[in-house]
């Protein structure tokens, strides 16, 4: 792709992190989420040439960077989400998009992890006021560049909490719609727990019993971090394993490219974390995550499925994620909006997150809102593991 790099008044598009100057990384302070930073952002960039990135800055009149936004156009497939309300959907598909190909969606936000990973504006800006202008300079992008006002369909700005909603309710005044997505299921981490063990005296008896169990059945399994030295011999396995994750995700906006991983931990070291799982000399799963600030955010994993039951394979990763956490002194984690259940038994709690989303054209945005009416986070029954949870059943 050219190199892109344009500014009209106090806005400036580029369409590479390379050529975003330090000066913008140091005004934003971007060092402080990683999510924002250009270790982590040509990572994604580097291994996904499936994907068009853009990256928007604001300015002040004195020329200091205010906001920021993340931009990723992909080609989405609408029968990707499953519901059962398939018939509806069909009828609603046709009407939308009538042709037999990919849907261009620009998204503004990260699609390949849950959170507010999309846009980031200065502590000492109006953020309702700045919103709409990097909202507006998202469109002024497409309505300049011909080759996005050709192809992209509709517009998504992802995965704001509840707290933010405040702010960002503000885009309907722009005609987009808001609907809600599956929770992130995130666990705070107790300031008096000193190691596992405290996690799991802090349990009720049924639940501390499983958690015993799973560490049990797991034993046969070696756990190797994987190291810059190792990745190569790592990732083919890995990939095998993710690639049957993915198959049984319900949905996935854009297919992950395993490699990012290598990219990721030349870029930011010890802040990502990965970590293999063998059953003597065969790979039977592995976890990934980054650790942001206080936060400790769960990626992507591999399972064997045929293995995972008899050796508590996925249990114990999410154990283990808590078992880093707390060694590394951290307050939350983010284990992301799959397997909500299992993820409550271990002490994770649902975070609601809302996507607002618009269609370029008019009449197809009135459809477009009929569609999202019948979208709503998959039901699924709340666990509550704590003895401090002195008032459930559980």
């Amino acid at each position: 792709m050219l190199s892109f790099c344009k500014k009209t008044q106090n806005i400036i598009y580029y369409n590479s992190v390379a050529q975003i100057p330090n000066k913008i990384w140091e005004d934003l302070n971007c060092k402080k989420n990683l999510y924002f930073s250009s270790d982590y952002l040509s990572a994604l960039e580097k291994n996904h040439p499936n994907i068009i990135f853009y990256y928007i800055v604001l300015f002040d009149n004195s020329d200091s960077a205010i906001a920021f936004t993340t931009i990723q156009v992909i080609d989405f497939q609408i029968h990707k989400i499953e519901k059962e309300t398939k018939s509806f959907l069909d009828v609603i598909n046709k009407i939308l998009f009538p042709k037999e190909k990919p849907i261009k969606i620009l998204v503004s936000g990260n699609t390949f992890v849950s959170g507010e990973h999309g846009i980031l504006i200065a502590e000492n800006q109006d953020k309702k006021t700045t919103l709409l202008k990097l909202t507006k300079a998202i469109l002024n992008l497409v309505n300049t560049e011909e080759n996005l006002n050709k192809s992209i369909s509709i517009f998504m700005l992802k995965d704001f909490e509840k707290e933010s909603l405040i702010i960002t309710d503000e885009l309907k005044e722009l005609n987009y719609y808001s609907f809600k997505v599956e929770p992130n299921m995130q666990f705070l981490i107790d300031k008096n727990w000193q190691n596992f063990d405290d996690y799991l005296a802090a349990l009720k008896t049924k639940f501390r019993v499983k958690a015993k169990k799973a560490t049990q059945l797991s034993k046969p399994l070696k756990i190797e971090e994987i190291t810059l030295e190792n990745t190569d011999e790592q990732f083919p396995k890995m990939k095998s394993l993710y690639e049957k994750v993915a198959q049984k995700a319900s949905f996935n906006f854009e297919e992950f490219n395993i490699e990012t991983y290598k990219t990721l931990k030349e870029n930011l070291g010890e802040k990502y974390i990965l970590k293999t799982y063998y059953l003597d000399d065969k790979m039977v799963g592995f976890l990934s995550g980054l650790i942001s600030e206080n936060s400790l955010d769960a990626h992507f994993v591999g399972i064997d499925y045929n293995l995972n039951k008899q050796y508590a394979i996925y249990q114990r990763m999410l154990y283990d994620y808590i078992r880093i956490g707390i060694k590394t002194n951290l307050k939350i984690i983010n284990f992301g909006r799959t397997a909500s259940e299992i993820k409550s038994s271990i002490g994770a709690v649902p975070q609601e997150l809302t996507i607002y989303i618009r269609h370029k054209k008019t009449l197809k945005n009135k459809i477009l809102k009929l569609f999202l009416q019948k979208i709503a986070p998959t039901a699924f029954h709340q666990k509550y593991p704590f003895k401090s949870n002195k008032n459930e059943n559980d």
